[in-house]
């Protein structure tokens, strides 16, 4: 059994909710135990889909622990929902950061080589993670990032090296996904240039856009660009192309990227901080 016995309504408080998905909500929690905060994600399993869901993000996270991904730490079966116990990232998801503050560009490079970091190593291990997006990169308060939610994620195998399953968040599909070809880890570093972009603008590119139209515009336009290129170092705009390129043979790989100069460049994960609690505080006066 991947999931422990017992009753998690024992061993854990729920404090409030931090926010909702298709798959269920996540809650802030406190093991009574030990003090120690951690955050539940609540899955219901109304159907096949889901309980596959639920088992991949158990597996994955199991499976590849690292610096750069949240780390798992328990999971429970609760009537017909499963609870997936991993730490707690105070400082809140990307996408909640950039909707309250503007990121510098060695902000945005110190992002994207942690990111780098751990998807480098799902796809050492042959993990893609297929749905790479801001709401899908968590914070800490220090300034740590890490790839979460694994839901969506594909093993391959030395009999199965590449995937079709056209599975994803639209706007940061790959164009070789939208189109149902065979793709492999590299659909990962399209979505992370598209989530670069997204930095950048506060965006992403078609993100108001109806998802068919969305389709149709990744597979018939060139690749997304900035809106004012000049406004950006030469540094930035080269990485981005290096990740949207169509053909997958020219997108540079994690190892490729990582020795990239605007990721070698990129301010240490401390800095990130700051902004962090810049956010925190714009956040609280919206509320």
């Amino acid at each position: 059994s991947i999931v422990s016995l017992g009753e998690p309504m024992s061993k854990y408080t729920l404090l409030e909710e931090l926010g909702q998905g298709g798959f269920g909500a996540v809650y802030k929690a406190v093991d009574t135990s030990t003090g120690q905060q951690v955050a539940i994600k609540k899955m219901t399993l109304q159907e096949d889909v889901s309980e596959e869901l639920a088992v991949t993000e158990i597996l994955v996270m199991w499976d590849n622990r690292n610096p750069n991904i949240v780390t798992y730490l328990d999971s429970y079966l609760v009537n017909e929902e499963v609870w997936l116990v991993m730490e707690f990232m105070d400082g809140g998801t990307l996408f909640d950061v950039l909707r309250a503050v503007y990121l510098e560009e060695g902000q945005i490079g110190a992002i994207c080589r942690e990111c780098l970091q751990g998807l480098h190593f799902l796809h050492s291990r042959q993990v893609i993670h297929r749905d790479v997006k801001s709401s899908n990169v968590l914070m800490g308060m220090d300034g740590s990032v890490k790839l979460a939610d694994f839901g969506l994620c594909a093993q391959l195998t030395p009999e199965h090296s590449k995937c079709s399953s056209s599975v994803g968040t639209p706007s940061w599909m790959a164009p070789e996904v939208v189109r149902g070809e065979a793709y492999g880890p590299k659909v990962d570093i399209w979505s992370l240039g598209i989530m670069g972009l997204e930095m950048v603008e506060g965006e992403a590119p078609y993100q108001r856009e109806p998802r068919l139209r969305v389709f149709e515009l990744i597979e018939r336009n060139r690749p997304p660009k900035l809106q004012n290129p000049r406004h950006h170092s030469a540094l930035l705009r080269d990485f981005l192309h290096c990740c949207l390129q169509a053909d997958e043979d020219w997108r540079w790989s994690t190892q490729e990227l990582l020795q990239h100069p605007f990721v070698t460049s990129g301010e240490p994960v401390s800095s990130l901080a700051a902004l962090i609690i810049s956010a925190k505080q714009v956040q609280e006066e919206w509320r």
